[in-house]
């Protein structure tokens, strides 16, 4: 069923509160749509990446082959995103424009501006963001499947909301400069200026970057809203809190139109291994029932508490045939 879910989807984001196996469950779609001869890229979004441990590899800021499927064509792909150095390739890219465009004794001011930007609130967040945007246009042309292993509920819906809000951003930055640039004209046909004079080249270049963020982040936002192509996959433990957060993350995410696909209650004890995992199995079906009336139409599926570690290729492939 998990599985079925998810079959036609480009891009599926795993989410849910710490700790509830979120990077677990993404690797172990990832390895099972691998092992269907898929093409698949994982990427964590989470600052405190567990991507390569559980892969028992050195997963970095760059793609790297986590395992190919025996008898198949599929493999799966590893990234984990490190927004300082997002931050520092994206800063270091608008300081050499800004350096072309500005006059040398603007240069030092524009330099200070930048070093300020980079402690500015929300810019790991939207560095983070800009490799999301790359990630999901690189599955689109070579993947049959990016799945995003994403931090904790609270930093991941700051991350979602973000594509509206620098759209929004931008467009009134595009308003401004449409002020800034028919005043500029004017002054320059008064003074007997061209549109070749260096100050209307710079207004014509910070235009087009202008444009192509917005026409970004605005496709990023029309991904992450289209059910046809994305859905979120929320994972939780079926106990009273990760149940709480599970409810409020589904709600904050269809006030965002992200679609969410499916629940997953994972870890489920067993109920026949004695009394104690049978009294917790208990609590956990009184935990899944709330779940049930609360969120009746998204599918649920529920996977096992297994005895050791899942930690590598051949252990996920184990788990992804229990998948439902």
């Amino acid at each position: 069923m998990l599985l079925s879910t998810i079959a036609d989807l480009d891009v599926v984001f795993v989410g849910g509160k710490g700790g509830v196996g979120k990077t677990t469950v993404a690797s172990t779609l990832a390895m099972a749509r691998a092992l269907s001869g898929d093409r698949v890229l994982v990427v964590s979004t989470d600052p405190a990446h567990n991507l390569g441990h559980l892969w028992g590899t050195t997963v970095g800021d760059a793609l790297v082959r986590l395992t190919s499927a025996p008898a198949s064509s599929g493999y799966v792909d590893g990234l984990e995103i490190d927004p300082s150095a997002t931050l520092d390739r994206h800063l270091a890219a608008v300081g050499r424009t800004m350096h072309r465009m500005l006059p040398e004794r603007m240069r030092p001011h524009a330099e200070r501006h930048l070093a300020l930007a980079r402690e500015a609130p929300g810019s790991f967040e939207a560095a983070v963001l800009e490799r999301v945007a790359d990630a999901a246009a690189l599955g689109t042309d070579s993947y049959d499947l990016v799945l995003f292993d994403t931090a904790p509920s609270g930093h991941t819906l700051r991350l979602l909301s973000l594509p509206g809000q620098l759209t929004t951003w931008t467009e009134s930055l595009l308003k401004n400069r449409d002020r800034s640039e028919r005043y500029s004209a004017a002054m320059r046909s008064i003074a007997g200026g061209t549109d070749d004079d260096p100050t209307a080249q710079a207004d014509a270049e910070l235009r087009r970057t202008l444009h192509r963020r917005r026409e970004r982040f605005d496709r990023l936002r029309s991904l992450l809203r289209d059910p046809q192509r994305t859905g979120f996959v929320v994972v939780f433990t079926p106990e009273r809190m990760p149940v709480a957060e599970t409810l409020e993350l589904t709600a904050s995410l269809e006030q965002l139109d992200v679609p969410v696909s499916a629940l997953v209650a994972n870890r489920r004890s067993p109920s026949d291994a004695g009394e104690l995992l049978r009294a917790r199995r208990d609590i956990e079906d009184t935990q899944i029932q709330r779940v049930h009336e609360a969120l009746p139409a998204i599918p649920l599926a529920q996977l096992p508490l297994v005895s050791g570690e899942i930690v590598g290729a051949d252990a996920l492939e184990d788990f992804a045939r229990l998948l439902p």
